[in-house]
């Protein structure tokens, strides 16, 4: 199904409150694998790391998760360990690669990427995009576009 790597399918999902975000973080990662690319896109207060602990609680991750934006990355624990990364930071890609964010250590666990923008290239294609629209207090619209078919579970899971 090239049509999926090359356009990335959809499924749009409205969430209205904070207990649906993490019902979907969890949801997620109930269908994750080793090597999986998870990107977070939305802007500060959207629920990028509010997602991201619930998807962690589903792979198995006891420690508390939190925004990795100093650290750059957190690693923690679990049956399918998770990478956390927030190159908010970060000026370049080339800064990520220097700072050795993208290795092999990766592909035996999950990696969730917040602000993927900011590593422009070195941004994998194969990925699951989450999109985020919406801070405070109002309802998210968010969008999963899976690029390549590996990922397509992650759309069957929500539906």
């Amino acid at each position: 199904m090239g049509s999926v790597a090359a356009n990335g399918e959809r499924r749009v999902v409205v969430s209205a409150d904070p207990d649906e975000t993490t019902r979907l973080g969890r949801t997620l990662g109930a269908v994750a694998r080793p090597g999986d690319l998870v990107c977070l896109w939305g802007e500060l207060g959207a629920g990028k790391t509010h997602l991201a602990k619930a998807f962690g609680a589903a792979v198995g991750v006891t420690d508390t998760i939190a925004s990795p934006s100093f650290v750059l990355m957190s690693e923690y624990e679990g049956p399918l360990p998770l990478f956390h990364i927030d190159p908010y930071r970060l000026v370049s890609a080339e800064d990520a690669l220097a700072g050795g964010l993208i290795d092999e250590r990766q592909s035996e666990g999950v990696t969730l990427v917040e602000w993927p923008e900011r590593l422009g290239d070195a941004l994998p294609v194969d990925r699951l995009d989450v999109r985020i629209d919406g801070t405070g207090d109002e309802p998210r619209t968010i969008t999963l576009v899976a690029w390549g078919d590996r990922y397509r579970r992650y759309l069957e899971a929500v539906e």
